[in-house]
Order: structure tokens, then sequence, then C-alpha cells
């Protein structure tokens, strides 16, 4: 059973892990691979709005996709994308990053092959991921601008669809603590921390939502 503490911290770390850009064209859009098929729903639907005239679908397999998208994240979506309307030749596919760092490099080498020129990207993640594949970026594509956006929806909203309170907050937690090491580790920009949500992660911690930090096992 959730807190109503726990909700509210939750709440504090849902609404900061969002950048709130406002979607707008740009040269391309990268999709995140993961687990979350809504990631590419939304690049779809903004290829359909007219916001990119290309996607990168990008990700190998995890433990946690393995089963549910045997051919690697990135060919799922691309199958996604095309049953949603997105034409073939629009979408191109990265199937061998596993982690967000290697979804932005390999796919900025991918374009580069194709020779396709890119000023900014429009960059597609799960709600709660947008700030960390935000930092990732501007630390290893900093001459490019970035955009990010999610499937939009509230933190209820979110945690109905994947059935699971708990999932969601440790979610939510593990990727605080990246945004917080992993600058040091050279992986991403820092990024400031207002004071409420550092004080809504120190409590979420207190309260044994670790399972997905880094070192937690």
């Amino acid at each position: 059973m959730i807190s109503k503490q726990t909700w509210a911290d939750a709440q504090l770390l849902w609404d900061y892990h969002q950048m709130h850009h406002e979607p707008r064209p740009c040269s391309v859009a990268i999709g995140l691979g993961s687990h979350d098929l809504g990631v590419a729903d939304t690049t779809a639907d903004l290829y359909k709005r007219g916001m990119m005239p290309l996607i990168v679908f990008t990700g190998a397999t995890s433990p946690t996709t393995a089963q549910r998208m045997p051919m690697g994240e990135a060919v799922h979506y691309r199958m996604r994308a095309l049953e949603l309307g997105v034409p073939s030749d629009a979408v191109l596919v990265e199937t061998r990053a596993r982690n967000t760092g290697e979804n932005i490099t390999l796919s900025r080498a991918l374009l580069e092959d194709a020779g396709i020129d890119v000023s900014s990207v429009l960059l597609v993640s799960k709600p709660y991921e947008e700030r960390r594949s935000y930092a990732t970026f501007r630390k290893v594509w900093p001459e490019v601008e970035v955009v990010n956006a999610s499937t939009p929806m509230a933190l209820g909203e979110y945690v109905e669809s994947i059935h699971d309170a708990r999932v969601v907050v440790v979610m939510l937690v593990g990727a605080l603590q990246r945004l917080l090491i992993y600058p040091a580790r050279g992986f991403t920009i820092n990024q400031s921390v207002p004071r409420d949500v550092m004080a809504a992660y120190r409590r979420l911690c207190a309260a044994g939502f670790t399972d997905r930090l880094v070192g937690s096992k």
C-alpha cells in the first residue's frame, strides 16, 4: 500500500523528471528503446503531426524486454510505428545500444553514415526518463539542439498502465540517483535538483524504494 507521503514524494520526482518542453519540428526523432511501446506510439504521433521527417528507433534487448521483444526493442518499435501508419522509408533502426549513452552515440553514427544533416533532435523516452535522456544527450552530442518528449500522462495514469505502484516509485528513485551520480562518471551533464525533490528522494530511499539504485544488489 502506497502512503499519502510516498505518493506526494513520487509526484515531486515525476514532475522533476519531465523537461516540460513543447514539441516542435526537428531534423529527426530518436525513440529510446525500453519495455514501453508507448515510446513508439508517441513518436509515430509526432511524425504524423509533422514534427520530423525521419525517425531513428534505437535499442537492443535487455533482461526486461528479451521475452516481450525478442527481435530487439528498436525492431519492435519500428513494427509498431508502421502499424500506426508511419511509412517504412521514414524509419531507421539502431539495434546494438544497451544504455542511453549508446542509444544516442550509435544513432548519431547511423545518421552520419546515412549522410543526414542533423541540427535538432526530438528525443522521445518514457515520461520519467526525460531529464536523464536530456542530460545524457547534452553530454554526448552537445552541438545539436535537443527537444524532449514523452507520452503526455499523469503519474496516476502511468501507474495504472504499469499495474504496480511500487515498481513505478522504484523507477523514479533509480532515475534520480543516476542524475546525481552519473555526471562524475562522465555519462551526463549536471542537473540542479531542487531541495524539495532531494528531500522527497531521501524519504523514498529511507522507505525502502531502493531496488533500482546503482549498487543496490
